[in-house]
């Protein structure tokens, strides 16, 4: 029996939809948003040159931290908060789900950014996903300056704790809900 590997993808992305976008208390929400702060800070510590590239940008979504895990099929999940010109727009949410050779499990922290408010307004739609040919770029001095766009977005993770070996094919899913 050959099962699509589509389907599969689906199938776990829709597991973890069911979680909120947005944490449910004003405190919860306050405490992502003070743990977006610090994660960006982070960042801006780790490569100079990356507030630069947030200036140019017309948005970006931190995620303090993903929750990956795999045994052939894999799932991430995290939420995180979006800045649009440098100001809290609202809350995101990143739904992933995997398929191939993989087994581990690991935490990150990442940092989408958006070229232009056309890619922000697909977002707040509910029309954004990521593919599998989005290549993510480990967060480290000079990463900024060699950021790649692809589909008007660049990727950047910062590496927290665990191990996973894969080799697979994925993609995410980006929810907004308004907030700040």
């Amino acid at each position: 029996m050959k099962i699509d590997r589509r389907f599969l993808i689906g199938l776990a992305v829709a597991t973890l939809a069911a979680c909120a976008t947005a944490p449910k208390t004003p405190a919860a929400q306050r405490d992502l948003a003070a743990s977006a702060e610090v994660t960006l800070q982070t960042m801006r510590t780790k490569d100079p040159g990356l507030p630069a590239l947030l200036d140019a940008a017309y948005a970006y979504a931190v995620f303090p931290s993903i929750g990956k895990g795999g045994v052939v099929v894999g799932a991430a999940y995290g939420r995180g908060v979006l800045y649009e010109r440098g100001k809290m727009a609202g809350f995101v949410e990143l739904n992933q789900g995997s398929i191939g050779a993989q087994l581990g499990a690991q935490s990150f922290s990442e940092l989408i950014v958006f070229r232009s408010q056309f890619d922000v307004a697909k977002l707040k739609a509910g029309n954004f996903s990521l593919g599998g040919n989005a290549s993510a770029v480990a967060l480290n001095e000079g990463a900024s300056k060699a950021a790649d766009f692809q589909d008007g977005v660049a990727v950047f993770t910062l590496p927290r704790g665990g191990l996973m070996a894969e080799l697979t094919v994925s993609g995410q899913q980006l929810n907004y809900s308004p907030g700040g």
